[in-house]
């Protein structure tokens, strides 16, 4: 397939450098994990959601459960802060919150009680009741989890015993709750416990006893969504719902809060979806069992390959360290690690060299390279493309992978980096070396085959 160029028109944006930070664990009784660096920011402050619930009032006409074969759909609306956020439905009676579409995302999680407090969030003078949390005290469904109940993530963990001391295998009168958790993700964490809850979706539809994590405090968050997990853990939304597959179409570069949507389909079939291109998923490594790895021969820009290190596009059996992950989660275009980026920058400089480099924009955003294209009508972005194994490939398009500010006339490459000049540590030895991230899917339908464990796409209009 010949790669081809965007003629790339403008559109307003707000140049942001995005911080790759390293995560660590807290030396305390709660369950840690650490979850995908997710690198959504915002410059702009939350704003209020849809008070109406789309997730079920939106559901497709022909939507029903996995006992009638069929698929549900449901709108997916872009948010300020970089991300893309359904509406779901918990308790009795149901209580419909907002949660970030997080194909990273390990759990489903949402800030829960009036005891809620988020330290350093640009939302945290704000009052519990303004905020859309989840109440388990007005529930008749809300139970805690229990340490004896097999979906307490400890039965994920190597050694159940040290996370549920009092509590031995064959044990029945074990009254401990399930660990606290504790988790990391980029700028942000969170800390709370377990819930089993009832999600209610489709008219007159429940899943009984869904695994939901309540959120009691928090720090560094952009926004006060909840999370829905959509990764290949076994207490993700797709897992806890059986679904056999699941697609997105994601919609707006702009970064703001609107009422026009992309779409989130789970599908209980599993049938064929015609007209996509495959590519399949990788075996995770020990280190990162719930990634989406996407088995990458090389990448081009333009016509030409870049030749990227076999090293870089493959996870590490032994540490976990590099390969290619897709993230619904991440923020910007993706990320690069530092010797597979400069490759990158290196190509584009050469394709784009009659365009003029604008180093004040480099400086101020922490992107690179940014160019200034004052006195051209339109600015020809090769294509950034991924080739698969088994011959297909994602041509990603220049709006997708520059972002631009029509009223300086600036245009940069949207990939983020390592910023910690200690790249040598262990986190980020054992982080992916490229991701695809929400930016670079925008107007691309994605479906995740979860039965042929298989990555289908196609370019579309979201």
């Amino acid at each position: 397939m010949a790669a081809s160029s965007t003629c790339l028109p403008l559109s307003v944006f707000t140049l942001c450098a995005i911080l790759f930070m390293t995560s660590s664990s807290e030396e305390n009784i709660d369950l840690t994990i650490t979850l995908p660096l997710t690198s959504t920011f915002s410059s702009k402050p939350y704003r209020e959601k849809s008070p109406h619930l789309t997730s079920t009032e939106s559901l497709s006409a022909g939507g029903h459960d996995s006992k009638h074969g069929k698929t549900i759909e449901t709108p997916l609306f872009p948010r300020s802060y970089g991300g893309h956020s359904i509406f779901l439905s918990f308790g009795n009676p149901p209580q419909n919150q907002s949660f970030i579409m997080d194909t990273g995302g390990y759990a489903v999680e949402v800030p829960c009680t009036s005891q809620y407090q988020c330290t350093n969030c640009p939302f945290s003078h704000e009052s519990p009741n303004k905020l859309p949390i989840f109440f388990p005290e007005l529930s008749y469904s809300s139970k805690i989890l229990d340490c004896r109940d097999p979906k307490c993530p400890r039965a994920l963990l190597s050694d159940a015993q040290s996370v549920c001391p009092r509590c031995h295998v064959n044990s029945k009168n074990c009254s401990d709750a399930c660990p606290h958790y504790f988790w990391q993700y980029g700028q942000g964490s969170s800390h709370g416990y377990f819930l089993l809850e009832n999600l209610n979706y489709f008219p007159q539809k429940t899943i009984r006893n869904f695994l939901l994590g309540c959120t009691t405090s928090a720090a560094d968050e952009v926004t006060p969504e909840g999370t829905a997990g959509m990764d290949r853990s076994m207490v993700s939304l797709p897992a806890q719902m059986g679904v056999k597959k699941f697609a997105h179409c994601l919609k707006s570069h702009n970064y703001d809060t609107t009422g026009k949507s992309g779409k989130l389909i789970l599908d209980f079939r599993g049938g064929e979806t015609i007209g996509l291109s495959h590519a399949p998923f990788l075996k995770n490594p020990p280190q990162h069992p719930n990634f989406y790895y996407l088995s990458v021969e090389d990448i081009k820009i333009g016509n030409k390959p870049l030749r990227i290190p076999s090293k870089y596009l493959s996870p590490g059996s032994s540490d976990g360290s590099n390969g290619v992950v897709i993230d619904s989660g991440w923020g910007a275009a993706g990320y690069m690690a530092k010797p597979v980026l400069e490759i990158a920058r290196t190509e584009l400089k050469k394709q784009l060299f009659k365009y003029r480099r604008s180093r004040v924009s480099e400086t101020d955003s922490g992107l690179s390279p940014c160019y200034d294209f004052t006195g051209h009508k339109y600015m020809k972005i090769p294509d950034l493309t991924f080739q698969f194994t088994g011959g297909a490939h994602l041509a990603v398009a220049g709006w997708n992978h520059f972002v631009y500010d029509d009223e300086k006339r600036i245009a940069c490459f949207y990939m983020t980096t390592d910023t910690n000049k200690n790249t040598t540590s262990e986190s980020a030895q054992s982080f992916p070396s490229i991701i695809l991230g929400n930016y670079a899917q925008v107007d691309y339908y994605l479906e995740y085959d979860l039965k042929n464990d298989r990555l289908g796409f196609r370019r579309q209009a979201c």
